[in-house]
């Protein structure tokens, strides 16, 4: 799935989920300072409009229309999981913290500033004064204290955000600019809270939480720098520049994501000029990218992603209190079976054949661009391409080759499923190599390729998954989706589970990781559980994609990519790259028989946000289609 990426979870399901250290960027140079001059920073929030973008507007409404492949899970910031939705929150709701786009420091959101006790078990959040809900009310520190109870209350709205609150004891609001969080003990992802904050007045009159998508009522009252105006399932998401925002307004009028379930489809549109900006499934393709080089006023960028692409295999679903459900296969639960399949897959070859080289062979479960947290098996440890050696580990679990299939002790043949997203070229090209490699190891395998792989996943009913998630810069949502704690209370109902991982020895590195503040002894805590993880089989981490995507540059001026140096634009962890981006003087996707063009604004480095010295957080889980 991909959770903030794909069942959206963004498994794919955002997302971020979703590193404490970032990226160190490179300084920009003069020339790029002349370009972004006009743009709007932290420091800045409300500049001088740029010559450029005075033209821009004197056309009319200017729009900036994305073309995405994902499809909605929910408008509810309590429920939604998928990279699309929790990045349509990014832009519509203030969380209590940022990123900085430069290097993922916290910077002030908000939040202005915050301060720990002695303790470390007491947080006070000076809530800023000059933010307002888009229906003219004032924000106050009193709508996140009911956003934080109502997450901790579980009445439905635990789906998304729980694990930030899971060590909460109390949140108060002694006044309109003071929220103050009390911890059962020390919590190093405070200044990290990836959590939306929405409007007291208007959530505390929704009856079931549950089971409302924030879909009804346009437009939707939030106090970010966009405002959702309209909601079509699998057609759009159109939301308008929130003219009050209180770091300033976008320089577009209006931001649409426009949906295409054929990526190819979505390809030709910006060709055309429909569409600004494909970000792909989650990526463009190698043939799309190579594609769109030559064309005019079209800019291709390919930057290192913060995903994982991976095989997640079913150990097992099952509730919180034990119970058992699904109908995965007990092969799966032998740690040898689970590394044999492993031991089968080539991972450089999947890169090299399917990525064409815009991807970096996986390993660990953080990507290396969280250089902090990246982590590398040791020579013995990895369970790199060995073929016999996987023939051997099925042999000593009881799966001998017979005709050249593998027979279990009961004399049933050894057929596996795989679930697969429709709409991921990936998936399938992966699925076709998974079938060959499996296969002379005398193993069946099914893949199975849905438009919504949700269903079967959280009912437990697949063997195995490809699995990704977005990873925000810090861990600790992607990590927390493997503890028991996220397994679902009940049989086949949504939870933050990713894929029913539930082991002691894991929950106890979880619980130190996230009450350790040393940042040095942090990292190496959750190294020891990227490298469980990977030696338990139930993670096979093949790649870490590119972010490859592209604009036409007749209708973007300048957008800003995180990091700043060099990164992706979709899917950030903040709203930097909608927020920032200045129209081209040309028409825009809104106007009719427009040419194409973007141009990429990897040198938009004055958008680096100045901020407080905080490190922090991840956020979301990405199923199969983009969990953040």
């Amino acid at each position: 799935m991909d959770r903030q990426d794909q069942h959206g979870r963004s498994r794919t399901r955002p997302a971020p989920a979703r590193s404490r250290l970032p990226f160190v960027a490179a300084a920009a140079a003069a020339a790029a300072f002349v370009l972004t001059a006009g743009l709007a920073t932290p420091l800045n929030p409300a500049p001088q409009r740029a010559a450029a973008e005075a033209a821009a507007e004197d056309d009319g409404k200017k729009t900036l229309t994305v073309a995405v492949a994902q499809s909605v899970d929910s408008l509810s910031p309590f429920i939604a999981q998928r990279l699309l939705s929790t990045s349509i929150h990014r832009l519509t709701y203030e969380y209590l913290t940022n990123y900085d786009p430069k290097d993922n420091h916290a910077v002030p959101a908000f939040a202005t500033k915050w301060q720990p006790s002695a303790d470390k078990l007491t947080w006070t959040y000076t809530i800023r004064s000059n933010s307002r809900w888009s229906d003219g009310k004032k924000a106050t520190a009193q709508d996140a204290a009911w956003t934080f109870n109502k997450i901790m209350s579980k009445e439905g709205t635990a789906t998304a955000n729980s694990n930030f609150v899971t060590n909460f004891k109390k949140v108060t609001a002694p006044s309109p600019t003071q929220l103050v969080i009390e911890l059962k003990k020390p919590q190093s992802t405070m200044a990290a809270l990836d959590v939306p904050i929405v409007p007291k007045h208007v959530w505390e009159e929704v009856d079931d939480i549950s089971k409302f998508n924030n879909d009804k009522d346009f437009p939707v009252v939030g106090n970010g720098p966009f405002v959702l105006t309209d909601f079509k399932v699998d057609q759009y998401v159109k939301l308008r520049a929130n003219k009050n925002f209180w770091r300033g307004a976008p320089k577009f009028d209006e931001l649409v994501f426009k949906t295409y379930k054929d990526q190819d489809a979505a390809v030709a549109a910006l060709k055309k000029g429909e569409v600004s900006f494909v970000a792909g499934q989650p990526a463009l393709t190698p043939a799309q990218a190579n594609g769109l080089k030559g064309e005019p006023d079209v800019k291709v960028n390919n930057g290192p992603g913060r995903r994982f692409f991976a095989l997640a295999t079913n150990p097992g679903a099952r509730t919180r209190d034990g119970k058992k459900f699904g109908d995965g296969h007990p092969a799966l639960l032998d740690k040898r079976v689970r590394q044999a399949l492993f031991l089968s897959v080539d991972r450089k070859a999947i890169v090299d054949k399917v990525f064409q080289g815009n991807a970096v062979e996986g390993a660990g479960y953080i990507p290396p661009r969280f250089s902090e947290y990246s982590w590398q098996p040791s020579a013995g440890q990895e369970l790199g391409y060995d073929p016999q050696r996987a023939a051997k580990l099925l042999d000593e679990a009881g799966y001998e080759e017979k005709g050249g299939k593998r027979v279990g002790k009961d004399g049933k043949p050894l057929n596996l499923r795989i679930l697969c997203h429709a709409t991921d070229p990936n998936d399938k090209a992966v699925g076709k190599y998974l079938k060959e490699w499996w296969g002379d190891l005398g193993i069946g395998l099914k893949v199975n390729c849905l438009d919504d792989v949700s269903v079967p996943w959280y009912a437990g009913e697949y063997d195995l998954a490809f699995d990704g998630w977005s990873v925000n810069p810090d861990p600790d949502f992607v990590l927390g989706i493997h503890t028991c704690a996220a397994l679902p209370e009940k049989a086949k109902e949504s939870a933050a589970t990713d894929n029913f991982i539930c082991d002691k020895k894991y929950d106890e590195l979880y619980e130190k990781q996230l009450a350790e503040y040393d940042p040095a002894k942090r990292a190496g805590l959750v190294k020891q559980m990227e490298s469980w993880l990977y030696d338990s089989g139930y993670m096979n981490v093949i790649a870490y994609p590119n972010a490859v995507e592209a604009y036409r540059t007749d209708q973007i001026k300048s957008i800003a990519t995180m990091p700043s140096a060099a990164g992706n634009i979709y899917g950030q962890d903040g709203y930097w790259s909608w927020w920032s981006a200045v129209p081209a003087s040309g028409k825009t996707s809104s106007d009719s028989g427009s040419s194409t063009g973007v141009i990429i604004g990897i040198a938009v480095a004055a958008v680096v946000l100045a901020g407080g010295g905080a490190l922090f957080a991840l956020r979301r889980r990405s199923t199969a289609d983009d969990r953040e």
